[in-house]
């Protein structure tokens, strides 16, 4: 498996995999954000492959430093092995990159099954009530190198 920036052929994978990974509701808003940072920054959406198949996206955002991870899908088949962490800890690299001091997660209902893993990440703490219209459920502060 490995973990890479989004190109725009995959487009049509990572519909497929939203679709199967999230719940119906979820989906809906999850495509809408996807549309949105793709017309802003594709950059900041990356994607692991398996065997020429997308099995994992992240979407993250940025508001001037503050990074947002909005949205980790993996495919079902490949839950609890490490896809998750790898595309948090590949957006975290790509953050400090781009000079980012803070990463948000945004908490709204349909992250809950993946607050262990963000937790276990260091994402505990502080509630904080709103960031770009996202509910965010924790903070991290990246120690600058």
């Amino acid at each position: 498996m490995r973990v890479r920036s989004f190109q725009l052929s995959d487009a049509s994978q990572v519909m497929e995999l939203l679709q199967v990974a999230l719940s119906e509701e979820c989906y809906e808003d999850t495509k809408r954000a996807f549309a949105r940072q793709l017309s802003w920054d594709s950059e900041l959406i990356m994607v692991t492959e398996a065997d020429g198949e997308i099995v994992g996206v992240l979407i993250g955002t940025i508001d001037q430093n503050l990074g947002c991870i909005y949205r980790v899908a993996v495919h079902p088949n490949y839950r609890r092995q490490g896809v998750g962490k790898n595309l948090v800890t590949a957006m975290e690299q790509r953050f400090q990159q781009r000079k980012v001091s803070r990463i948000m997660v945004a908490g709204d209902e349909h992250n809950l099954a993946a607050m262990p893993l963000y937790e276990a990440m260091g994402y505990a703490g502080k509630i904080l009530e709103a960031f770009q219209k996202l509910g965010i459920a924790a903070a991290h502060t990246l120690s600058r190198s």
